[in-house]
């Protein structure tokens, strides 16, 4: 809600990457029927995650990888007709980062084929799988005509201008690109669940207290409300993890403390995302010097 100072309101984003049996199948690479059967709990979670959000009128964003939109196509369905916003998530939760470019760019093909297949929309929005980019997915992103990403953490709760030939190098000075006309909604790994509660033999000991996770959750929303008005506040949630009867009451609990604050609005990244660009016009924000745009000598 709003306070009527009319100061801009600070923007939550509850995003849900609805990686379901994908996440297990793909990045993970498993075979294994009951591993894979912890992504099929997605499914079961959805109409919890849909009915809570419909019942608060709380708008969302999906990203979704093409493999489940093609899996259970009924839900996706469920997700469009309650008006939420869809990005685009991948094929089936690979990592970019570890094919070619003709491997990559049929990620991105299979992804679309699928949302025109399932849903007759192509998204403009993306996040990438495991928040993992090759060198060329910038280009990429700006080839197949996205307006925003939401994968990299260059800042907390400030909008900016991805930037393009950046390089990175141990033993000479790092070197700069420049910024394209890609709008980065930032994410963060200590915004998102699967760290903190999903088990990985040998990769995650997860399992945490919602009551730990909650307490971080709140303390860094409780800091952009207070102090970066008009900024965005993104969770990165999944349904096969924070759909679980525990996690789900913790998530409630948050919702309601963000409600109840001062000067807060719910909506999707992509609402976000061109309200900030019609704000901060690409040539314009370029020309001022920041850590996002640093100026070249």
């Amino acid at each position: 809600m709003t306070d009527g100072s009319g100061e801009r309101p600070l923007s939550v984003c509850i995003t849900f990457d609805y990686d379901a049996l994908s996440l297990w199948a793909g990045m993970l690479g498993s075979t294994n029927p009951t591993q894979i059967s912890r992504g099929e709990f997605a499914a079961v979670a959805m109409p919890r995650i849909l009915t809570y959000l419909r019942s608060h009128r709380i708008p969302a964003t999906f990203a979704t990888p093409g493999h489940t939109l093609l899996a259970y196509p009924d839900i996706a369905k469920a997700i469009a007709a309650d008006g939420h916003e869809f990005a685009h998530h991948g094929w089936v939760h690979e990592l970019v980062s570890l094919t070619d470019e003709a491997g990559e760019r049929e990620v991105f093909e299979r992804g679309f084929e699928a949302f025109e297949k399932v849903l007759g929309i192509r998204p403009t929005g993306y996040r990438a799988p495991g928040f993992d980019f090759s060198p060329r997915t910038v280009s990429l992103l700006q080839e197949f005509g996205f307006s925003y990403d939401s994968s990299f953490m260059g800042d907390d709760f400030n909008a900016y201008y991805l930037r393009e030939g950046d390089q990175a190098s141990p033993t000479q000075p790092y070197r700069f690109g420049g910024p394209v006309d890609l709008v980065e909604l930032p994410a963060s790994w200590a915004l998102t669940d699967v760290p903190c509660f999903e088990f990985v033999w040998g990769a995650l000991p997860g399992l945490r207290p919602p009551s730990a996770v909650e307490e971080i959750w709140r303390g860094d929303f409780d800091f952009a409300v207070e102090r970066n008005p008009g900024g965005i506040y993104i969770l990165t949630l999944h349904p096969q993890t924070i759909g679980r009867g525990h996690r789900w009451l913790m998530f409630e609990r948050l919702v309601e403390h963000f409600a109840n604050s001062d000067n807060v609005v719910f909506e999707t990244l992509g609402a976000y995302a061109a309200r900030w660009r019609s704000e901060n016009p690409h040539d314009k924000w370029c020309a001022t010097p920041s850590v996002h745009a640093p100026a070249t000598s």
